[in-house]
């Protein structure tokens, strides 16, 4: 199971911001916009990892760190907050976090944090992990999928309309379009994009995507400027808003 992360934060759009882009790299991720709140998303299902403002209002951030740490299990611990001055990472450390990222913050760099965070509190075990449970019809062994009259074939790597009309996609928009069907409704990244087409994550100036989701909007979108299907998902990356079948 995806691990889970905890989003702590008072300002709201902080946590939309948070668990959408996180979301879009696989991890489940809750929100809470206090202390009491935290506790019950703790109680309810646990967390993996706790992203936590030390500015909240009611309770100071340090003392929900020193709560956290002192859990049987504790999770792991991120300080994300707007106090930079180096006294507030030292005491945010002593008390126990795994790091701290000030505000304001670049999003790649908090994702490259927390993965590695999640490493150190989450080694890989030593015995081999359970077989996997069969995969949904929808899931990434699926070879065939229709979506809002279009139907993709990956074994033969085509794309036709409802009227039988092949289209013609470039080896760069077919991958992106496969991955569009295969995680559908779903916000991904442009890294997450980048490491399932590539293999590897964007650099800080890579539009390889944009340019990518540009041409293939100007072939399946009714209304290229205005798209239904793959829809922008600001400050994360792109959403594909089809309703996906597979086969």
């Amino acid at each position: 199971m995806a691990e889970r992360i905890l989003v702590v934060d008072d300002e709201e759009d902080i946590r939309d911001l948070l668990a959408a882009y996180l979301s879009g790299f696989g991890f489940r991720v809750a929100t809470a916009p206090d202390g009491a709140a935290m506790r019950a998303e703790i109680a309810r299902e646990g967390a993996d990892l706790v992203l936590l403002d030390l500015g909240l209002a009611g309770e100071d951030g340090l003392t929900l760190a020193r709560e956290l740490r002192a859990q049987p299990r504790p999770p792991g611990i991120i300080i994300v907050t707007g106090r930079g001055e180096p006294i507030d990472r030292v005491v945010g450390l002593e008390v126990g976090a795994d790091d701290y990222v000030a505000k304001p913050f670049d999003l790649r760099e908090l994702a490259a944090r927390v993965r590695s965070v999640l490493r150190r509190v989450k080694p890989e075990p030593v015995a081999a992990p359970a077989p996997a449970p069969a995969p949904a019809p929808d899931a990434n062994c699926a070879e065939r999928f229709e979506f809002a009259g279009w139907r993709i074939d990956l074994p033969s790597r085509s794309l036709t309309r409802s009227d039988g009309a092949a289209v013609t996609l470039t080896t760069g928009e077919f991958e992106l379009l496969a991955a569009f069907v295969r995680h559908p409704n779903r916000a991904l990244s442009r890294d997450r994009l980048m490491e399932i087409i590539h293999h590897r994550e964007a650099g800080p100036f890579d539009r390889a995507i944009d340019v990518q989701v540009g041409r293939l909007r100007r072939k399946i979108e009714r209304d290229p400027g205005d798209p239904e299907l793959i829809k922008s998902v600001r400050g994360v990356g792109y959403l594909f808003a089809a309703r996906v079948s597979a086969s």
